[in-house]
C-alpha cells in the first residue's frame, strides 16, 4: 500500500521524536546494590504485578540459578532460591503479566532419567535450554512443566517474555546464519502457534533477550547491529499490523561493553537491564575513599552483570507525542 507524502513525514516525525529521547540525559543507577546486584553475574528481573517480589537468574561460569527477593520497610531480603529451581541450570525468568505463572529457562532433561541437555550456539557446544512453565500455587508455586514443541523446538531456546494473551515471546538461533534472533508464538485456542520471526529481527545481525509490553505496543531488546559494538539495546513500537524501525538507546543506557537482558518493572515505564558497567574511580584519591572503593568492589561493583534501572518514559512519551492522530 503507498504512503501518502503527509503521513510519511509524521512517520518521519516520530522516529526523530523518539532519537531525540534516547540522546536525553538519563542516568541509570544499580538495582539493590550489595543484595540483588552482588558479585556474581545477576541478570534478568522478574517482578510480580505489585511489585513487591523479584525472580532473577545469579550465575557463573560453573552455574545458573534463580533466586527470589521481597521488598521489605529496610529495602529487599536476602536473595534465597527459588522453590522450583536449584536442582539444574536455570535462569532467566519471565513473569506472566498477571502473576498467574513464570515461564523460565532450563538445562533440565526433557524426560526424568536423561541427561541435561546441551545447546550449539557462538560456534561452540554449550549448555542447552529450553522453556519450562511453574503456576501459581496460593504462597507457592507447583512444579516444573516443559512447553510444547512448538515452542521448544531446539535445545537453545532462551529469554522469554509473555504478554498478557498468553502469546511468547523468545530468542533461539536462526537455521540459516547461526545467530539468535527473536520469535513469537501466538497463544490461539489454548494452544502454542508456530513461531513467527518478528520482522525487524531478520537473522542479519544477532538480537536477543525481548521484553515485550503486555500489549504488544513496544518492545525493548538486546542487539549487535550497531557496527563496532557489543550488545546494545533498542526500543521498537508497534505500527499499524507491523513494527517501525527499531531505535537505539543511546549512550546514556548503553555502554561499549554488553547491555542486554532488559525487562520491564511492574510500572511498565522501567527499563531493568544487566550491564558489565563499573563506577569510575577518580586518582588521585585518599585512603578513605580506596577503602569505600574497595568495599564496593567487594560487594558487586566488580565488572561482573550487575541488574541496573532507567526510566523508560522518555522513549515512551516521545513516541505517544509524535504519533499520528
Amino acid at each position: 500500500m503507498a504512503v501518502s507524502f503527509p503521513h510519511l513525514v509524521l512517520l518521519l516525525g516520530a522516529a526523530c521524536a523518539i532519537s531525540a529521547a534516547a540522546s536525553a540525559p538519563v542516568a541509570p543507577e544499580v538495582f539493590a546494590p550489595g543484595v540483588i546486584s552482588g558479585p556474581a553475574h545477576d541478570s534478568a528481573p522478574a517482578f510480580t504485578p505489585d511489585g513487591d517480589t523479584v525472580y532473577f537468574g545469579r550465575s557463573s561460569a560453573a552455574q545458573s540459578t534463580i533466586l527470589v527477593s521481597h521488598r521489605t520497610a529496610s529495602g529487599w531480603s536476602k536473595p534465597e532460591i527459588a522453590p522450583f529451581s536449584g536442582e539444574w541450570n536455570d535462569m532467566e525468568p519471565a513473569m506472566a503479566p498477571d502473576g498467574a505463572y513464570l515461564v523460565f529457562v532450563s538445562n533440565r532433561p526433557a524426560v526424568a532419567g536423561a541427561p541435561p541437555i546441551e545447546g550449539r550456539f557462538n560456534g561452540a557446544v554449550q549448555k542447552g535450554g529450553q522453556l519450562w512453565r511453574v503456576d501459581r500455587r496460593g504462597d507457592g508455586w507447583s512444579a516444573p512443566v516443559r512447553l510444547p514443541d512448538a515452542v521448544n523446538a531446539n535445545t537453545t531456546v532462551f529469554a522469554p517474555s509473555v504478554a498478557a494473551d498468553g502469546s511468547l515471546w523468545f530468542m533461539t538461533t536462526d537455521a540459516a546464519s547461526g545467530r539468535f534472533r527473536l520469535f513469537r508464538s501466538a497463544w490461539r485456542d489454548g494452544a502454542y502457534q508456530a513461531p513467527a520471526p518478528l520482522p525487524f529481527s531478520d537473522g542479519s545481525a544477532t538480537d536477543v533477550d525481548p521484553a515485550v509490553a503486555p500489549d504488544e505496543s513496544f518492545v525493548v531488546f538486546g542487539s549487535g547491529r550497531r557496527a563496532g559494538r557489543g550488545i546494545d539495546l533498542f526500543i521498537a513500537f508497534r505500527a499499524g499490523e507491523g513494527w517501525g524501525e527499531p531505535v537505539w538507546l543511546g549512550d546514556a543506557v548503553n555502554t561499549p561493553g554488553s547491555d542486554a537482558e532488559p525487562r520491564l518493572g511492574a510500572d511498565r515505564r522501567t527499563l531493568y537491564f544487566s550491564s558489565e558497567r563499573t563506577v569510575p574511580v577518580a586518582f588521585p584519591r585518599s585512603r578513605a575513599q580506596a577503602r569505600a572503593d574497595e568495599a564496593r568492589m567487594e560487594a558487586w561493583d566488580d565488572g561482573q552483570y550487575n541488574i541496573w534501572r532507567v526510566p523508560l518514559a522518555p522513549w515512551l512519551d516521545a513516541h505517544r507525542a509524535a504519533a499520528p492522530r
